[in-house]
């Protein structure tokens, strides 16, 4: 583990202890509210960026760590002496994966994996890659599996209030359903590297919530029950600990995860989005 670090943007929302634990490095990607930019998990939280929405109508923007933060990122660690295997957000959704491939150019041991997902979906890969380095092997082995383990990444959640989503165009299949989607509850999956529509609930959210759950974890034969994380942008926490005890009722994943969605993913999901994300054993069909 000393020789190599793993590292990941900031869209992965990996909570501080577990950043700690596997002294993962993260690059924060920009947000911007009005005419000042922040960098996501360091200088801007989720709610300031809801309380700007609801005070001016706008919708924040986010940026792409460009090339020459990337080489500014790497370098201390390949001067180092440091193996680096990188996770960006699915290239699907952002630059930020080609300006992280552009950045790692002239290093021999900086790797980068296209997560091919967003949040704790990157997450999941994250922390395995880690432990596969805690556990002594070889980098090029580690980037082989990270690699498999992509194609088996399950990221969902369910969205209650689709105002930022609608607005902001980030999923083509929420802005063909139009406004009338605004009264339903889309789950959405992360497919292919892209955000897509696979179902639309009606009712009140909690109870979709519970649907959604029973529904996603209905084959644990086919789920890795290493961890699961649910990871939510701003939900109750009545909301969140009802989720949270229904994925422990199930006496099956070794490690459940609640965590926050950080400011690039709030950004576009708004408020009161919650999913469960976790390893499937074989890739997603």
């Amino acid at each position: 583990m000393a020789d190599i670090i793993i590292t990941c943007d900031s869209t992965a929302d990996l909570p501080l202890e577990l950043r700690e634990k596997y002294n993962i490095g993260v690059i924060p990607l920009g947000v911007t509210l009005g005419d000042t930019t922040y960098q996501d998990g360091v200088n801007i939280t989720p709610d300031e960026i809801y309380a700007h929405h609801s005070k001016t109508g706008e919708l924040p923007k986010t940026t792409a760590a460009n090339v020459g933060d990337f080489i500014d990122f790497f370098t201390p660690y390949v001067e180092a002496g440091k193996t680096v295997i990188h996770f960006p957000i699915s290239s699907e959704m952002s630059s930020t994966y080609n300006n992280a491939l552009l950045a790692s150019a002239d290093w021999d041991n900086v790797h980068i994996i296209d997560s091919r997902n967003l949040s704790t979906g990157i997450g999941l890969l994250v922390v395995a890659a880690a432990e596969m380095a805690q556990n002594g092997m070889a980098a090029n082995e580690i980037v082989a599996k990270a690699e498999e383990l992509v194609k088996c990444s399950d990221a969902s959640f369910v969205i209650d209030n689709l105002e930022y989503l609608h607005k902001g165009g980030r999923c083509s299949a929420v802005a063909m359903l139009g406004a009338n989607l605004l009264k339903l509850k889309p789950c959405i999956d992360v497919t292919n590297g892209k955000m897509d529509v696979s179902k639309k609930y009606r009712g009140k959210y909690g109870e979709v919530l519970k649907q959604y759950v029973s529904e996603r974890l209905s084959d644990l034969d086919a789920i890795d029950n290493s961890r699961i994380f649910v990871t939510h942008a701003g939900c109750s926490d009545e909301i969140v600990n009802a989720v949270a005890d229904q994925v422990k009722g199930y006496n099956f994943f070794k490690e459940v995860i609640v965590c926050r969605a950080g400011c690039t993913i709030s950004s576009h999901c708004g408020a009161d989005t919650l999913g469960i994300l976790y390893i499937r054993k074989s890739p997603k069909a």
